[in-house]
């Protein structure tokens, strides 16, 4: 599960400006890239987000993890543009400024445990993987599930655990969690994943109808317990599913 796009004309612009053709082989420089736009979104970005520049740590794993082998073959040559791509099953692989803006949000520390609901392709737990202790993801469409925890075990990320399953109850198992970030779009912010959600731990996660403009939320819980929400960018995401 993933977003389909962010809106605004900053992103336009960027995607219009890395449409050209690009080495295939050629990945680190591509990946490089790729940054830099993200660098620029960010910095055009700050009022909503609230920084203008994302966290060296997040943008150092986004330089790292290879997008293109989370993508399938015949999206390879455009792994590195700045868009979300179709991964199978009606099912996207998020913008990677999504993905980064959604990670700094996080605000992962080397001892932290991470739940993500929606595995989709496994790219945003990748990435995760660098910056947390733990990660446990949640997918319930099968083979892409299937196909992310093999893709996982593959590139040695240990400290990811993927399950098969409806994560609007979330992963009750490991809970505690100090950051849930949640890659499809729901009507509310799922209690089960409130309560799972460490005192003074972050949730990202889009809020809003089906197919239509969402809003990325910030949901923070406060060391006596109390929730605060903030809305962060306008998004577009497919819908979270499973039973409620």
């Amino acid at each position: 599960m993933a977003n389909r796009t962010i809106f605004g004309i900053a992103t336009a612009l960027l995607l219009a400006a890395s449409a050209g053709p690009v080495a295939a082989q050629d990945f680190a420089a591509q990946r490089q890239r790729m940054v830099d736009e993200i660098a620029v979104l960010a910095r055009s970005t700050g009022a909503e987000v609230g920084k203008t520049a994302f966290d060296d740590r997040v943008m150092a794993v986004m330089a790292k993890v290879p997008r293109h082998e989370f993508v399938p073959a015949d999206q390879v040559s455009s792994a590195y543009r700045n868009r979300p791509l179709p991964i199978g099953h009606g099912q996207t692989i998020s913008q990677p400024y999504i993905v980064a803006v959604m990670t700094d949000l996080a605000r992962v520390e080397p001892g932290h445990t991470v739940l993500e609901v929606g595995t989709g392709s496994g790219y945003q737990a990748a990435v995760m993987a660098h910056l947390a202790k733990a990660v446990y993801t949640i997918e319930i469409v099968e083979p892409l599930g299937l196909a992310a925890a093999q893709r996982l075990r593959a590139m040695r990320h240990d400290n990811v655990e993927v399950r098969l399953g409806d994560g609007y109850h979330g992963w009750e198992e490991h809970a505690p969690y100090d950051a849930i970030l949640v890659t499809a779009a729901a009507s509310h912010v799922p209690p089960p994943l409130i309560r799972q959600l460490k005192a003074g731990g972050r949730m990202v996660i889009p809020v809003g109808a089906p197919f239509m403009v969402q809003h990325l939320m910030l949901v923070e819980k406060k060391l006596d317990g109390t929730i605060s929400t903030r809305q962060v960018l306008p998004v577009s995401f497919v819908p979270l599913t499973g039973r409620r």
